[in-house]
């Protein structure tokens, strides 16, 4: 070796030195700092899980709370409004035990001088209330919620800690005993980390819940935790790399939080599970450095056995690697090249050495034949030279070429270093056939994307701005209406005529808004069928019944005709009505004045699963082929012969959904002026077979049935609460009113049994809302309260809204805006049903 070659070698055993010293230091310093991120990061998570459990317990205190707050609230009421209190409290105080088994209490109530409990106890007779905790914070208190701390029962001599409240209007106190280990966390309970510890403390650094794996006893955990809240009150623990040694000489990180109310929440955690990652990136980095320097020595061992004759093509290869399958060095100077790598099939038609020209024949042969100009005009002698000259470093691109037959895409490429070599370049081929195809596909992928955005959303534009023209048509109806009928109160004629368009605009908004809403809830797969019994003749009369006054009012003709006998079924009936709907309302829609308009039912297939088909037809204007294939598409409109027809291009996509979620099939016929045939089949599981009388068919509905009845109506808003008395009294019907769900629980409450025949209750109200109420008149100690119809009123009619109704115990519900017809023969449907004694 020369010298400049051992120079150059002790020079990179140098370099070689200074980064590993530089890795080093760097180590150190990263350690170091993840270390104090970590203890950082561990006090902002401990402090989080301490408060975490802090809301539990918390949110465990708002339920007794909010249970005491309505046992007060109803005690007052029922002192003003029942006697006999030796009667009546004992029962209460047992319900408020038994209203929710997660919560167990233990109440008790001092009312009139007297203490009232479940269940009397050993020296009751002694025991003064006068001189507990409890009745003296609770008096002084004067109707706050107040907490003891932990404290022996007199009755059971077991830790409890009470909660109490005076009643605002007297002097009765309630009160409830709530034993310890109902603080036992649930929600949290799984996120503490391993080996971690949790305390509850009440204001005076009691001990009363606890969660740890130690084996020592109560009254050595008890100073333990004593000890804990003393330096957290002294602001010992504060600091992010502050920590004690537990009972067991464990090592261990505090975090806390205090409630309002004084409590303490502790969490203590291992350190050394706080630091385990730091050890494991510590070793990480040990055995990286180790690595680094095996790697230096070997590199600088290998730089001083390096020979100085190195041959070219090996300076070559280790420029180009081994990615390429085909290498040629070009002499530019000369014209010719030396073969360095090549493929079988150019080796057998190519000498090792030659001229250039006769290699680029010999490549050129092989590529694709529409781009064989190109290639070779890319890769002439002549545009080296050029490209040299102008220390291009790399050039080239892709093309096609043959193998066995097949084209695959390749990379071809001129590599030139002078640094290297100064009158040599490098020729280069690389098989990219799979990356091109991938790149090609992503392309077309993309473009399919991009042309599928593109027209969702055209379609969406469209549909936004036929929304806009469609909604605000009825709307401006109903605004311009109103203030034209305020012109005319003294013209009966005139006024009718405007209220009559007026309901027909409100009808045709509702309509809009509906539709947008369903297919909002589809488009985010949020729909849920419901499993239940149901009439599947009545379902489909009763949607009938709807559309009766509407073809006699439009001169057009109706008509229903059903051929099943297996009437009843499981299924959604809410959501086969909506199918039904939906596809009477296109029918009468879209026919004019003088057509026909038809629904016919019947069984195709019988057995456990029964086949029914429905059809719809009509003789209206049809549709054109070229909307008939985009029917069941969101947001499209037939825009030729419906132009003029309000819509939302929403129902036949909402059926075709409804129809596919309950496993059912539907087809759709059509011609321009010709009508249309809807065909639905949906499968229904039966439940038993019942005789049907086709002369019930009826579509009058019997408003002399409701004359009499008395019914309880709870509705906050006052234009609402006028418009239903109104409906009511109109057939007949004596109304009482609520204003909201405590008042119609209170006055369902005081009225005689089977005073009212039913109860329409809106969902939506101050102090209870409507399933609140629902459930409590559902349990209430007298005759009817299981047996009166309470009907939900609801402006929410999704099912999952609809289902929290049915669990509340209500028997039925009315949307919002209300439909007469729909209130009354709902009405008549369950006040028939119901049997007095």
């Amino acid at each position: 070796m020369n010298k400049e070659k051992i120079k150059e070698i002790f020079s990179q055993i140098y370099f070689n030195l200074i980064i590993l010293g530089v890795f080093v230091i760097m180590s150190v310093l990263c350690v170091c700092s993840l270390r104090l991120a970590m203890i950082e990061n561990a006090k902002r998570m401990g402090t989080a899980l301490s408060r975490s459990y802090s809301i539990e317990e918390e949110w465990n205190m708002i339920a007794y709370e909010t249970l005491i707050k309505q046992g007060t609230d109803f005690i007052d009421v029922a002192k003003r409004h029942m006697k006999n209190t030796e009667k009546w409290l004992p029962e209460y105080l047992l319900s408020i035990r038994n209203m929710n088994p997660e919560i167990d209490v233990k109440p008790y109530v001092v009312i009139d001088g007297a203490l009232f409990v479940i269940e009397k106890f050993q020296g009751m007779e002694q025991y003064d209330y006068t001189k507990a905790i409890w009745y003296q914070d609770a008096m002084k208190a004067d109707g706050k919620i107040i907490y003891t701390d932990i404290y022996q029962d007199f009755a059971t001599g077991k830790q409890i800690i009470t909660i109490a409240k005076k009643c605002q209007n007297s002097d009765t106190v309630m009160a409830f005993d709530i034993f310890p280990e109902n603080f036992a966390v649930v929600d949290n309970a799984q996120i503490l980390p391993a080996k971690s510890y949790y305390f509850l403390c009440d204001s005076k650094q009691n001990l009363l819940y606890y969660k740890t794996d130690m084996d020592v006893a109560e009254e050595e955990l008890q100073a333990y935790v004593k000890e804990l809240t003393t330096k957290i009150t002294e602001g010992k623990l504060d600091y992010a790399e502050s920590y004690v040694y537990n009972p067991e000489e464990e090592k261990r990180s505090v975090y806390y939080n205090i409630s309002e109310n004084g409590w303490m929440s502790i969490v203590t955690i291992p350190y050394q599970w706080l630091m385990q990652d730091l050890y494991t990136i510590a070793i990480s980095y040990f055995v990286i450095f180790v690595i680094f320097l095996l790697i230096a020595v070997l590199m600088s061992a290998r730089q001083m056995v390096m020979n100085r004759d190195m041959m070219q093509t090996n300076e070559t290869i280790q420029i180009l690697g081994n990615s390429y399958y085909a290498l040629y060095r070009i002499n530019f100077v000369d014209g010719r090249y030396e073969m360095i790598k090549t493929t079988d099939a150019v080796k057998a038609y190519l000498e090792p050495e030659g001229e250039y020209d006769e290699l680029l024949r010999v490549l050129g042969d092989l590529v694709e034949p529409t781009t064989y100009l190109k290639f070779v005009e890319r890769f002439s002698m002549e545009n080296i030279r050029k490209l040299v000259s102008e220390k291009v470093g790399e050039y080239g691109g892709t093309m096609l070429r043959k193998f066995d037959n097949t084209y695959k895409w390749v990379d071809a490429r001129l590599l030139f270093d002078p640094s290297l070599n100064t009158k040599e370049v490098v020729l280069c081929f690389r098989d990219m056939n799979e990356e091109k195809q991938q790149q090609l596909q992503q392309m077309r992928l993309m473009k399919t994307s991009l042309e599928s955005v593109r027209q969702s959303e055209e379609c969406r534009n469209r549909f936004f701005f036929r929304m806009s023209h469609d909604m605000r048509t009825p709307l401006n109806a109903i605004v311009g209406l109103s203030e034209l009928a305020q012109n005319y109160v003294q013209n009966p004629e005139r006024m009718k005529e405007y209220l009559s368009k007026i309901h027909i605009s409100s009808k045709q908004l509702m309509v809009l808004i509906n539709d947008i809403l369903e297919i909002s809830h589809l488009e985010h797969d949020n729909m849920t069928l419901e499993q239940d019994t149901f009439d599947l003749r009545i379902c489909l009369r009763n949607s009938a019944k709807l559309f009766c006054d509407q073809a006699e009012r439009e001169y057009k003709n109706f008509s229903v005709d059903f051929d099943i006998t297996d009437n009843q079924v499981i299924g959604d009936e809410m959501r086969v009505t909506q199918i039904i709907n939906n596809l009477l309302s296109n029918a009468f829609k879209f026919t004019s004045e003088g057509g026909y308009i038809k629904l016919s039912v019947k069984e195709v297939e019988h057995g456990e699963h029964t086949t029914y088909q429905m059809v719809v037809s009509d003789t209206g204007c049809g549709m054109t082929p070229e909307y008939l294939e985009k029917i069941f598409e969101p947001y499209e409109r037939e825009m030729f012969h419906a132009k003029n027809i309000p819509g939302t291009g929403l129902g036949m996509p909402i059926v075709k959904n409804l129809v596919s979620l309950m496993g059912g099939q539907i087809s759709v016929e059509s011609a321009v002026n010709r009508g249309t045939t809807c065909t639905i089949t949906i499968p229904f599981e039966t439940v038993a077979v019942e005789q049907h009388d086709d002369t019930e068919d009826t579509y009058q509905h019997d408003s002399e049935i409701l004359r009499g009845k008395r019914i309880l109506l709870a509705e906050d808003n006052e234009i609402n609460m006028e418009i239903t008395v109104e409906i009511l009294q109109m057939n007949g019907i004596e109304v009482m009113k609520a204003w909201n769900g405590f008042e119609a629980v209170e006055k369902f409450g005081k009225s005689e049994p089977y005073y009212f025949d039913a109860v329409l209750m809106d969902m939506q109200m101050p102090q209870l809302d409507g399933c609140e109420a629902a459930r409590t008149i559902r349990k209430m100690q007298r005759p009817d309260a299981q047996t009166v119809p309470i009907i939900a009123v609801t402006a929410n009619a999704f099912a999952e809204n609809l289902a929290a109704t049915t669990a509340a115990g209500m028997n039925a519900h009315i949307s919002k805006p209300i439909e007469i017809s729909v209130l009354c023969s709902t009405l008549v449907e369950l006040t028939k049903k119901r049997v007095k004694p």
